[in-house]
């Protein structure tokens, strides 16, 4: 049967052929409905918060909402950008640099004790920063609640955890 057109590319043309003949319009196949849109009403959002948890995760990305009440290890995603937006607290946050005792505790994850070198910064309430895959990260000294969105992007567009 190769060469001929389907049964239901027929169907189709003779009825847009008949409708055409008779002076009716035939429209276009409507377009597929848009995402599903997801809303996470304040008390939710404020018990994610309470104990820091992952919110939503969908195709490429994926937001948390975080809250550190001290210091973690420093951290290396291979294949996903944090874009983290302060909402609370504030804390002293290390990039760049050479993790120290480094090693995969996921899949393109890796993990240290620290960070050698590089850039120090103080973030606080309302400061956004972006730290691309692939760079080194730690959260350095965190003297209260930290509490944060960040958005994690996967790259080449797999699953953000």
């Amino acid at each position: 049967m190769r060469g001929f057109p389907s049964a239901a590319f027929l169907v189709v043309v003779c009825a847009a052929a008949a409708s055409a003949a008779a002076g009716l319009t035939v429209a276009a196949p409507p377009p597929p409905p848009p995402a599903g849109v997801t809303y996470f009403p304040a008390d939710q959002v404020t018990a994610a918060f309470a104990k820091g948890s992952v919110l939503f995760e969908g195709p490429g990305f994926a937001v948390h909402a975080s809250r550190r009440d001290a210091a973690g290890q420093a951290e290396v995603h291979l294949k996903e950008t944090d874009v983290i937006h302060v909402l609370e607290g504030s804390v002293t946050f290390v990039t760049g640099g050479e993790v120290v005792e480094g090693r995969a505790t996921a899949p393109e994850e890796i993990r240290g004790s620290s960070i050698r070198g590089g850039e120090t910064r103080r973030l606080a309430k309302g400061d956004v920063i972006v730290v691309p895959n692939g760079v080194p990260h730690w959260f350095k000294e965190v003297p209260g609640p930290f509490i944060y969105y960040v958005v994690k992007v996967r790259d080449a567009g797999g699953d953000a955890r």
